[in-house]
């Protein structure tokens, strides 16, 4: 209950930031806030509305996934099959992603139109152990339907990104009604600063559903240590070769983190530290006895 009123909370704010924008442009180039407020808040719906019917085949086509059969692919299949039997969920579509990269995610608004999507390179890199472990970490996700959530929260987080960056060119050539160089400079420091809270809303919605995937998919299987194993090297594996294609918008949808950067990079990480992860696993292994 408390995981869910947080995840409420941090939508809330994320759609508050998004009015705070149309608040400024309504300000700046209407002279109304309210109404700019207003309309930026019907655009939210609009969005969450896109991303609930078409989010899976928005994140599908921008990966190059192919959904597949049994027939083509028949021990990813019959691994997932065998999670869904043990948690009493529903198969979901299988797709493989065309890349070495090593990692999976799941997509779709509900545990009956799931899709379980995993590259070509984790099908080489992991034992079937470690492959379960991985699918009953996205299974998990399925059955909390946080793939949902998450692809809700980085399509609001990207339109106020980018409301924000079109509101800041303009305003820097002159567009818009001034209202003093106070206010601008304060309407500017808006424009800047909206993005980057909406960032740091999105990871920490991304960031705590991993936790707990990670939790509910090794007590799914009984494998926790077999989880633990695939995570380290799959981080090793991403950070030798990682993506070069997709949007960052989607990478906190990827069981690690498929995008890699230095700097100031590594404060905005869709995924808590693999390190952390990995003890936590250990952890549950040793409370609960499973040694696999």
């Amino acid at each position: 209950m408390f995981a869910a009123l947080r995840t409420m909370a941090l939508f809330a704010a994320l759609i508050g930031i998004f009015m705070v924008i149309g608040y400024v442009v309504g300000y700046y180039f209407v002279g109304d806030p309210i109404v700019g407020s207003l309309i930026f808040l019907g655009l939210a719906g609009v969005m969450n509305a896109i991303s609930y019917f078409f989010s899976s085949k928005i994140v599908l086509w921008s990966y190059k996934a192919k959904i597949v059969t049994r027939n083509e692919e028949p021990r990813l299949y019959n691994i997932v099959n065998k999670i869904c039997l043990k948690a009493d969920l529903p198969m979901p579509k299988i797709a493989i992603v065309p890349t070495q990269t090593p990692n999976a995610f799941a997509t779709g608004r509900n545990k009956n139109n799931a899709v379980v999507a995993a590259t070509q390179g984790i099908l080489r890199l992991l034992s079937d152990d470690e492959l379960e472990g991985v699918l009953a970490h996205e299974m998990a996700h399925v059955k909390d339907r946080d793939i949902l959530v998450m692809s809700i929260a980085a399509t609001i987080a990207g339109a106020i990104s980018f409301a924000a960056r079109m509101f800041l060119w303009n305003s820097m050539f002159g567009g818009g009604r001034g209202r003093g160089n106070g206010n601008a400079i304060l309407l500017l420091v808006a424009a800047i600063t909206a993005p980057l809270a909406a960032m740091l809303l999105q990871l920490a919605i991304s960031r705590n559903r991993e936790y707990k995937a990670d939790h509910e998919g090794a007590l799914m299987i009984q494998k926790p240590l077999a989880l633990a194993r695939a995570l380290g090297k799959l981080e090793e594996g991403n950070r030798r070769n990682p993506l070069t294609s997709g949007s960052p918008a989607s990478a906190s949808l990827f069981i690690v983190n498929p995008l890699r950067g230095g700097g100031l990079m590594t404060l905005f990480m869709t995924h808590p530290p693999i390190e952390k992860r990995i003890q936590k696993l250990e952890k549950l292994a040793d409370e609960t006895g499973f040694i696999s």
